[in-house]
């Protein structure tokens, strides 16, 4: 089994499911009990100011940063936030990803970013995505993803309307060489 942990998954055009279609998935976590992962380029219709709105967290002075869209970053614990951030100290839950991704959960650092002290590079989701044991590698088999080493510029400075077409491009091919099928050598 290949680890995919700090890997993408790019949904290919052929994914019937809405939550995935064209969405481009951070692996945190892959080993032999199942996969957890964030879709970094769905937006939901909140931005981090009104998060920060909603926990009650004082928000003493605008910011650009508060009208950075929030991710629907899976179907599975909707409710609960995730926070994909450049690496840095001083959270609660952090927990280190890879050289340049962090993941937090802990309310400390949405109190931080009502303070302007956010780390700089940051992605806020709500949700997950969540595969069981053996799951992720049946639907890589069925050809419902291509993969790609994960890139800080993807994950963190590409608007979210063209993180799918140019993740794809990465790989070496346009959006439109994808077809609907995929065979088997």
């Amino acid at each position: 089994m290949t680890n995919l942990q700090n890997h993408f998954l790019i949904a290919m055009p052929n994914m019937e499911d809405p939550f995935f279609q064209r969405s481009v998935t951070y692996i945190c976590e892959h080993n032999q009990d199942g996969a957890m992962g964030l879709v970094i380029n769905h937006p939901v219709d909140l931005n981090v100011g009104k998060v920060l709105e909603q926990l009650e967290i004082v928000v003493p002075e605008q910011s650009v940063m508060f009208e950075q869209k929030v991710f629907a970053g899976g179907p599975l614990a909707r409710d609960r936030g995730f926070v994909l951030h450049a690496p840095s100290e001083g959270w609660r839950s952090s927990a280190q990803i890879s050289d340049d991704v962090m993941i937090t959960t802990s309310k400390d650092i949405l109190e931080a970013m009502g303070r302007n002290q956010a780390p700089a590079d940051f992605l806020l989701t709500l949700g997950y995505a969540g595969w069981e044991s053996g799951q992720l590698e049946q639907e890589l088999t069925d050809n419902s993803w291509l993969i790609l080493p994960a890139d800080p510029e993807l994950l963190f400075h590409t608007p979210s309307d063209q993180v799918w077409q140019r993740a794809t491009e990465k790989l070496g091919f346009e959006t439109w060489q994808l077809g609907p099928e995929a065979g088997h050598a």
